[in-house]
């Protein structure tokens, strides 16, 4: 089935953080200047060019970095080509995070597979600490072959999922509601490769062959849009603006009903786990987001 185009529109009128935003907005990352190596230092990451990097994982170590920067809220994009042939047991995450035991995050994991077998995109949320939030998808393609851009739009009303702009996820702001979002921490934009065998394929029963290593993924076109979170305070301001017209701007994008379509399309055909639908784990009742939002 051919994938169908996918838009993102600027509902209007919205509340929203406008003019000021637009300083401290990061645009087209430079790893040289734009990160810190956090594992592998002794070669497992390369950095190829200002906008080409690559990690690395062997039986000794993986390797993995982080934005030097702080965001509260942002669209993060980058561009990924994945560990190619047999990858079973392997994880490259690629994610958001603040940090302390009552943390916010926002996942995407690739889980490695055998040879041939496809990738499991695997995304959760976590809010004051507590996740449990998995949604599991395959993809339309293989994302070994060729560069596709995962992004995580993270703004006040939500937070979508995006692979080469189709929307796979929404989360929604429902703090109203007595649903916690993540809304007052900062976090850095993080990606490591490493070994996670005991449980990453069909649930630890496929052991990475490390006779294929080391396992290369590729990493370009790092383009942080967002808040900079800096000595206390954020580059955006502290008290939402109501605006008519804004055109384009990551901190209102919603889904208009080609984005809805798009996603209900994803979720049909190459959802493979949704928390929302796993009545077991729930007996007392699916979580309170699950129940309010129409994209669970």
């Amino acid at each position: 089935m051919a994938i169908p185009e996918t838009y993102l529109r600027v509902s209007a009128p919205l509340l929203a953080y406008l003019l000021m935003c637009l300083f401290g907005v990061i645009v087209e990352g430079n790893f040289y200047e734009d990160i810190d190596i956090t594992w592998g230092e002794n070669g497992g990451v390369k950095i190829l060019g200002s906008n080409s990097l690559v990690l690395s994982l062997d039986q000794f170590s993986g390797s993995g970095f982080r934005s030097k920067a702080e965001y509260l809220y942002g669209r993060i994009d980058m561009q990924l080509k994945l560990v190619s042939g047999d990858s079973a047991g392997t994880v490259t995450a690629y994610y958001l995070s603040s940090e302390g035991p009552n943390h916010d995050e926002i996942d995407f994991e690739f889980l490695g597979n055998i040879s041939g077998e496809p990738y499991i995109v695997h995304t959760n949320i976590y809010t004051q600490g507590i996740g449990n939030r998995e949604q599991q998808f395959y993809l339309w393609f293989d994302p070994t072959k060729h560069f596709h851009t995962y992004t995580i739009l993270w703004n006040p009303q939500r937070i979508i999922f995006l692979v080469d702009n189709t929307p796979i996820r929404v989360f929604n702001n429902y703090e109203a509601r007595g649903v916690p979002f993540a809304s007052n921490q900062p976090m850095r934009l993080y990606s490591s490769l490493w070994c996670a065998d005991q449980w990453a394929t069909r649930g630890g029963l496929v052991k990475t062959n490390w006779s294929y290593a080391p396992f290369k993924a590729y990493y370009r076109n790092f383009d942080a849009k967002a808040c900079v979170w800096s000595k206390g305070s954020s580059s955006c301001p502290s008290t939402p603006v109501a605006i008519t017209t804004h055109n384009d701007t990551w901190l209102v994008h919603d889904l208009d009903a080609y984005g809805r379509r798009n996603l209900r399309w994803v979720q049909k055909y190459y959802m493979i786990y949704n928390y929302c639908k796993d009545y077991k784990r729930f007996p007392q009742g699916r979580p309170r987001e699950c129940r309010l939002s129409t994209f669970s």
